[in-house]
């Protein structure tokens, strides 16, 4: 099983208070690792810290075993982050979100072929029929499906989720497991936090902060 992503004595502080302290991490191939803690206990801040968002801590970060500062744009590369927030634009449709997407990470969204692959992408997670309907029309769960395409429309090695099963029906939830799973037995790392108690058949590894 390849190395993928290492944390080393990873610490961190909010307003004067500890997080983590002298954390050790390692992320595998094949590997779905959750993160479980209470509000508060910094989850939201390592997956920040782990995704290269957030600076603001002590520590090393290495990637396929060099130092994370040395190979960002290649990690970059292989990383899709979605937050605890949809993080759409109300005003487009998921169509014009998904390609708004795809412009932001460099990938082309142009011609036919990438409008084909956007509804496919939203077919399967159930927005068949929603695609050119602004966002903000759609319902909170809805709005979350559309962020949830991009699992399937841009391919990454290394998946950080932050409670991405938030607001999505038993079905949704059912086929965020599968895809889950999938994505790990195929080579890929998941690296997860959330409150729903994940069902699914292939080992999760956990770690607890707090």
């Amino acid at each position: 099983m390849s190395l993928c992503l290492q944390a080393r004595k990873l610490s961190c502080e909010r307003d004067d208070r500890s997080l983590f302290k002298g954390l050790d991490l390692d992320i595998r191939s094949g590997e779905i690792v959750r993160i479980e803690g209470p509000n508060g206990s910094g989850k939201t801040s390592l997956l920040k810290i782990l995704s290269g968002q957030l600076s603001d801590y002590e520590g090393e970060l290495f990637w396929n075993g060099a130092a994370m500062k040395s190979v960002r744009e290649h990690f970059l590369a292989n990383l899709l982050y979605l937050g605890h927030a949809p993080g759409i634009k109300s005003g487009l449709s998921p169509l014009e979100n998904l390609a708004w997407y795809q412009a932001l990470s460099g990938e082309s969204s142009e011609g036919k072929g990438g409008e084909e692959q956007r509804l496919e992408a939203l077919e399967q997670v159930g927005l068949a029929g929603f695609e050119d309907i602004p966002a903000g029309q759609l319902s909170a769960g809805q709005q979350r499906r559309v962020a949830l395409a991009r699992l399937t429309l841009t391919p990454r090695a290394l998946w950080v989720l932050d409670e991405p099963f938030t607001a999505i029906d038993r079905h949704g939830v059912a086929a965020l497991e599968r895809q889950l799973i999938e994505h790990a037995q195929a080579g890929g790392c998941v690296l997860v936090t959330t409150h729903h108690e994940l069902a699914a058949s292939t080992p999760i590894r956990r770690i607890a902060l707090g």
